[in-house]
């Protein structure tokens, strides 16, 4: 197959496009400058040029693009987060949509975060309960919920009859880079630091790398599936759960506590924002589930285990 990967430069491109490429398929990378295993074609991400050449005759699309969630949620930020995935996903539209040849597919990358942040069940596909106007969390939070519903809408709105379109609403993707959530985490982990935040009841859903993977590979061709997918692991767990299988994971019998203002103080340092830690993601992957995807590691130890030993 021939797929184009639009801003494939960033973690997840990385991973996609090294199993894609084992796999022996054509892989056209679209980024604004960065570097990739792939052959990389220069783009803007806002408007049409010499790049949507790649995507007539492509069989297969997945836009990845957008400005990083791991920043301080001010307006200028959350103005760039959203403005990215809207400019990123109409042009990929109009680029199918100008194609004589457009893709069968078009895999659209989304957040887990368009659900509720709720710890006294779980999000799927059927029930979730969309978020944004929860009583008991900040306002603030409303805007990356809002941003997902842009970022879909785009999606929805394309005028692209002959692609079938998936949105793919990602966890927290957990690989053995140096830099990524697991690496991080499991350094806190290591020297004690990873205990509950907060009391630690907010709910973490995460996915294995490979099982991220192997899911996107799976909806390339199932052509039976479209519209929303959650892809995240089935066994989501309260953080102070998750890191205390970490911490067993690591050999660290500790994990010092932080409260919410240790971490709104820390967050602030470290340029990031508490909501990523601090709301709760309890998403199930129903529809994966239910089309019979089978996942390598359902378990969060059997995961931390894999990803500990390549550290």
């Amino acid at each position: 197959m021939k797929i184009v990967i639009p801003g494939g430069t960033g973690q997840l491109g990385a991973l996609l496009t090294r199993a894609l490429l084992g796999r022996g398929d054509d892989v056209v990378v679209l980024s604004r400058g960065g570097l990739s295993a792939a052959r990389v074609v220069t783009w803007d991400g806002r408007t049409l040029g010499a790049w949507a050449d790649e995507i007539d005759g492509a069989d297969a699309v997945i836009n990845l693009a957008g400005r990083t969630v791991n920043c301080r949620y001010n307006k200028t930020n959350l103005t760039e987060m959203l403005v990215s995935r809207i400019d990123s996903t109409r042009v990929v539209g109009q680029a199918i949509a100008a194609a004589t040849h457009p893709p069968r597919v078009w895999l659209q990358a989304s957040t887990a975060t368009i659900y509720a942040h709720r710890l006294d069940a779980p999000n799927d596909e059927a029930s979730g309960v969309i978020g944004g106007y929860e009583p008991d969390v900040p306002a603030y939070w409303r805007y990356s919920v809002e941003i997902a519903h842009a970022w879909e809408r785009e999606l929805r709105d394309a005028q692209t009859p002959d692609t079938r379109r998936v949105a793919l609403r990602a966890a927290m993707v957990m690989g053995p880079e140096t830099g990524g959530p697991f690496a991080i985490l499991y350094r806190l982990a290591r020297f004690g630091l990873g205990g509950a935040i907060a009391g630690g009841a907010q709910y973490m859903s995460w996915i294995h790398h490979r099982d991220f993977e192997r899911s996107v590979l799976w909806l390339l061709e199932h052509d039976e599936i479209e519209g929303p997918i959650i892809v995240a692991a089935p066994a989501p767990l309260p953080q102070r759960e998750f890191m205390r299988t970490l911490r067993a994971t690591a050999g660290m019998p500790i994990g010092l506590p932080a409260t919410r203002w240790m971490l709104e103080l820390g967050t602030f340092v470290l340029r990031t924002d508490a909501e990523l830690v601090l709301k709760s993601r309890r998403v199930v992957p129903g529809r994966l589930i239910d089309a019979g995807f089978d996942f390598e590691f359902p378990s969060w130890a059997e995961a931390a285990r894999d990803l500990a030993a390549r550290q």
